[in-house]
């Protein structure tokens, strides 16, 4: 049995102060969605909190949104924020459900030992009463040894070789009218539809609510879109963010993704050479 990802707002409650959990505020939106995740978290967090911004802790040599950074890069990033490879770190994100996954999986790509979502994020944690401050969280430096899982991550040349291949099945977690090709992208210069042969989960298909929704729903969610779960998968979206929702759903099922498409649709959809196909 595969342990939860998540962990309760009431086991938090009661190790807030422990030094070695590492709680992290990932709230980060769409532009679509009218928010900003720095504003928030400097207006009010769980105490103890630090924020971390996917765009800032990224490779900043591509000009691919939110990229993984290397270790080396990543390792002095959250060490400096007193986060070793060994602590217990729980990742919470204002929508309930975003932003959080993404850097659940980044953590557990860099080789993380413990980490965990917090179940329901800061709206139920708010909706609950707990604390809540705008108190900047310090921690003291620690070290991050970082161990980079390469088969977790899968680059341009992969997504290519797996298709022509059919290896393993890509599933875009992007909303159906964006796969289908009905509806542009929200990033200019994007061709609209998907990869031939993909499935599409619509991220909003596994979260209500700011949770994921519950085992049978998940499955008949990758079922009715023609996933086979016995089967290899690697997850895809616009730009890496909801691709990690459909991952942590695996993992919450017991059957982890291969991998994680981090380019996603920001590089496909971009490149000449790369097929589309709408409908």
């Amino acid at each position: 049995m595969t342990a939860s990802p998540f962990v309760s707002t009431e086991w938090l409650a009661s190790h807030l102060n422990d030094a070695d959990v590492a709680i992290i505020d990932a709230s980060w939106y769409l532009p679509t969605m009218n928010r900003d995740g720095k504003k928030e978290y400097a207006e009010g967090h769980i105490p103890n909190a630090q924020h971390f911004d996917i765009d800032a802790v990224a490779d900043r040599s591509t000009n691919l949104p939110h990229m993984l950074p290397s270790a080396d890069v990543f390792a002095r990033i959250v060490g400096a924020m007193g986060i070793s490879d060994q602590d217990h770190i729980v990742i919470y994100d204002g929508a309930g459900l975003f932003a959080a996954a993404r850097v659940w999986w980044t953590f557990k790509v860099m080789g993380a030992s413990y980490v965990s979502i917090l179940e329901g994020g800061a709206p139920k944690w708010k909706a609950e009463g707990r604390a809540w401050t705008n108190a900047p969280a310090k921690r003291v430096p620690k070290q991050f040894k970082a161990k980079f899982d390469t088969h977790a991550v899968a680059d341009l040349a992969t997504i290519k070789s797996t298709l022509k291949n059919k290896s393993a099945q890509i599933v875009d977690a992007r909303p159906a009218d964006r796969f289908k090709g009905d509806a542009p992208e929200p990033r200019p210069g994007l061709k609209s539809g998907h990869m031939p042969e993909s499935f599409n989960v619509p991220f909003g298909e596994v979260v209500k609510n700011g949770s994921l929704v519950d085992s049978a729903s998940l499955q008949n969610a990758f079922k009715n879109a023609g996933v086979d779960l016995t089967k290899p998968i690697i997850t895809s979206c616009g730009s890496g963010v909801s691709a990690a929702i459909l991952a942590l759903a695996l993992e919450t099922l017991g059957t982890p993704a291969q991998a994680l498409y981090d380019g996603s649709w920001a590089e496909w959809g971009a490149r000449d050479e790369c097929e589309v196909v709408k409908g």
